[in-house]
């Protein structure tokens, strides 16, 4: 079977599509993250999920794009990446283990003690953090994988939610001894 990144290429129907997690190392420089986006829309997707942020080396930055699309064009779409001006590093990280993430501020209706106890309470099992507190609101800070942030979304979303911001996905690479053995 042939190998697309390093990876074994999957078996895909045409124009399956499926999500793909793509991890991004550039120099820190004017205008590299408008070049990624462009190249990215002229292949014709949308980004569902992007966040930018530092490294431990402060000339670079790591961008982590959530994009859908068959396995063949990502792979393009990867190449023409990995030839863009202050590319560093570009990894499909869909079929790799690793750790993921994404943060939620949330602020909630809360008018009674009673509902603030039911929100409280939810919090707690999610192990969030309350950030702000008002006489009819409450603001809550969560981090986790999207599935908890789905779920806690579906459990809170009763209460009537006055705002929300979610970050994009970060994303690394998983290092485990499981997986350094069988290299």
């Amino acid at each position: 079977m042939e190998a697309i990144n390093g990876r074994p290429k999957r078996e895909i129907k045409k124009g399956e599509t499926r999500r793909h997690i793509i991890s991004i190392l550039v120099n820190n420089e004017f205008g590299v993250l408008a070049r990624i986006a462009t190249l990215i829309a002229g292949k014709g997707y949308n980004i569902e999920s992007l966040s930018v942020g530092d490294t431990s080396e402060a000339n670079l930055s790591r961008i982590t794009i959530e994009v859908k699309g068959d396995d063949i064009v990502i792979d393009q779409m990867i190449k023409q990446l990995r030839r863009l001006i202050d590319t560093v590093k570009v990894r499909d990280l869909t079929d790799m283990p690793r750790v993921e993430r994404e943060l939620m501020l949330i602020k909630l209706h809360a008018p009674s003690s009673k509902e603030r106890d039911e929100i409280l309470r939810i919090v707690q099992i999610f192990r969030g953090k309350v950030v702000d507190i008002s006489q009819d609101s409450i603001t809550i800070e969560l981090t986790g994988d999207s599935d908890k942030i789905k779920a806690f979304l579906n459990l809170v979303r009763p209460f009537g939610i006055k705002e929300m911001a979610t970050t994009g996905k970060i994303t690394l690479k998983r290092d485990s001894m499981a997986e350094e053995t069988q290299d």
